[in-house]
């Protein structure tokens, strides 16, 4: 998927570029459409909520993209510590601003691991009444899954690197280049 023409030079802690700018702009395209037929007859404008930080980037651009009616939101968990290791709580940071009772939800994230984050979040809105939920995931890693997640709409299936880009950082490096790069192994 990577090309020199997207893809500029890669500093000494990126390994590889795994998708190219080009190939994350079409399948955001296809995404976008995706949803617009899945909500094209839905009442109220659907409440796309971006998990914060990782999913900015994906969600403003998939956000531009759909042709259905819309609202921006967002929430924000925590998962990981602040060195960048695995912890197995989920917390929640910021909660969303609209009410989420009776409407539809879309979940914007940009990477599936565990499924602990997505698992939660969906748990969440579903005590809160929502009219349905359904989840768009920019990445996956499939290997790495503890818990089912159902996910409607999934960019890109990756192995089991650290990856940064399009809202994906390490220690909050790399979070907007244009494209998605493997990381060399951090010490």
């Amino acid at each position: 998927m990577a090309d020199s023409l997207s893809s500029p030079p890669l500093t000494k802690d990126l390994r590889r570029v795994l998708i190219d700018a080009d190939s994350i702009s079409r399948r955001v395209d296809e995404l976008a459409r995706e949803i617009d037929e899945r909500y094209k007859d839905i009442e109220e404008p659907l409440i796309l909520v971006g998990v914060l930080k990782g999913s900015f980037i994906y969600m403003a651009d998939l956000a531009r993209k759909l042709t259905i009616p819309h609202i921006v939101d967002f929430i924000a968990i925590s998962s990981y510590g602040a060195q960048g290791d695995k912890r197995g709580e989920v917390r929640l940071l910021m909660d969303t601003r609209e009410n989420l009772s009776g409407r539809d939800v879309l979940v914007v994230e940009d990477i599936l691991d565990s499924g602990n984050t997505l698992s939660y979040l969906i748990r969440l809105f579903k005590s809160r009444g929502v009219k349905s939920i359904s989840t768009t995931v920019f990445l996956d890693k499939p290997e790495r899954h503890e818990v089912p997640v159902d996910i409607a709409f999934m960019g890109f299936d990756i192995p089991d690197v650290w990856v940064v880009g399009y809202g994906l950082d390490y220690k909050e490096k790399y979070r907007t280049l244009p494209y998605i790069a493997e990381m060399y192994p951090q010490k």
